[in-house]
């Protein structure tokens, strides 16, 4: 579902992914919403310079989509459980999980990879914010880990992040990656002296395909080239956040 009423609904799209009934995803757009440039419209980031009031009404405007207050995370590295008696506490982490039905777990990006989980018994739910540095250092298995389903039982949703023709890295980005797995090399195309391409997507599905998951959906969207629907730091520097939530119906 996607939504062009300013202030009034927000704009929205359903994750197409094969997860249980269960399950409920959203992924939040640039648009509809009430702050000006260069956080317009749909801003829900509330560490990026806009006016608190329109961060409140857009995310007042997310809310009457959702079941509760999403777990608004400061984004560190770290995976947090929430439950309802936790959720509305602002926790430092990467990722969030939880087995409560009705608790909204929350992610913010623009650029860096958001990944949704879940299991095929609709039991767990996660939210994990992957960038380039936290998918290098674990965060997506660390989150697997955390939510303690084999992970042949898993499916991942991969959200909108910057897209391969896009995302200039360095040397040291594209060897930290192959020194975990050499077949990390197929990420990353020369693109200048000491410069490469990156593929975000690819190094997402390998680590997941190592770690044991085989249903792997999404992956085909570019925050920096897509400019109506999403923000992008690399683009724009000072810009707003979208969010990729998932929570368990009862």
């Amino acid at each position: 579902m996607i939504s062009s009423i300013p202030c009034a609904m927000a704009n929205l799209l359903v994750p197409d992914w094969p997860a249980p009934a269960r399950v409920r995803s959203l992924q939040t757009l640039r648009g509809a919403g009430c702050s000006p440039a260069p956080w317009d419209s749909f801003n829900l980031g509330d560490h990026v310079g806009d006016d608190p009031a329109n961060v409140a009404a857009n995310r007042g405007t997310l809310r009457d989509h959702l079941p509760a207050e999403p777990a608004w995370l400061k984004q560190v590295h770290g995976i947090a459980t929430v439950n309802p008696k936790n959720s509305p506490n602002l926790k430092e982490a990467d990722a969030a999980f939880t087995r409560d039905a009705g608790v909204v777990c929350a992610v913010m990006t623009a650029d860096c990879l958001p990944v949704l989980f879940c299991d095929r018994a609709g039991t767990v739910v996660a939210a994990a914010h992957a960038g380039w540095r936290g998918l290098a250092a674990g965060v997506l298995e660390e989150t697997m880990a955390k939510m303690d389903v084999r992970p042949g039982e898993l499916l991942a949703w991969l959200g909108p992040a910057i897209g391969p023709s896009a995302f200039e890295v360095g040397d040291e980005v594209r060897a930290e990656f192959v020194a975990h797995d050499s077949l990390a090399a197929q990420a990353f195309v020369p693109h200048a002296p000491e410069k490469w391409l990156a593929d975000i997507y690819l190094l997402a599905r390998q680590r997941l395909a190592a770690a044991g998951v085989s249903s792997i959906s999404g992956g085909d969207r570019c925050t920096f080239s897509e400019s109506a629907d999403f923000f992008s730091y690399r683009r724009d520097g000072v810009t707003g956040r979208m969010a990729s939530l998932i929570w368990l119906a009862p």
